[in-house]
């Protein structure tokens, strides 16, 4: 233990820790800045290569420019898509869930259907019960 110390000291450690802490912002950035540029139906296909050339050809000074130059709104597009995502989600749950029932409106379509004659006072007492069950 002490002799790995001695090899490797503790600011090396901390140089380490904070280069390794670097590249996960990096990759961080480029994951937002292509995620949101390919997102974007504002943009042309031209813009979306000339910025992913220049975000791989000049890394750090093609996400920098990005940020500047598109990044004030950014956000507003990251909120507006989980809104419109919330929204179709909360459509879909709306469309395939039954519509409310309580107890007196199953009740009250099993009446329906035992005056229509669909089904007969045996069902009707069964449908009744489970309406009522807790």
């Amino acid at each position: 233990m002490a002799l790995a110390s001695a090899e490797y000291p503790f600011l090396d450690l901390m140089w380490t820790m904070l280069v390794f802490f670097g590249w996960i912002a990096w990759f961080w950035l480029l994951f937002i800045v292509l995620g949101d540029l390919y997102r974007r139906p504002d943009v042309s296909g031209w813009a979306k290569g000339g910025w992913t050339v220049l975000v791989i050809l000049l890394p750090f000074l093609g996400i920098l420019l990005y940020l500047c130059t598109q990044g004030r709104h950014l956000g507003e597009r990251r909120q507006a898509r989980a809104l419109a995502t919330q929204n179709r989600f909360d459509d879909y749950v709306r469309s395939v869930a039954p519509a409310d029932r309580t107890g007196a409106s199953e009740i009250a379509e099993a009446r329906r259907l035992l005056e229509e004659g669909v089904i007969d006072d045996e069902e009707y007492r069964t449908l009744k019960r489970k309406a009522l069950a807790p």
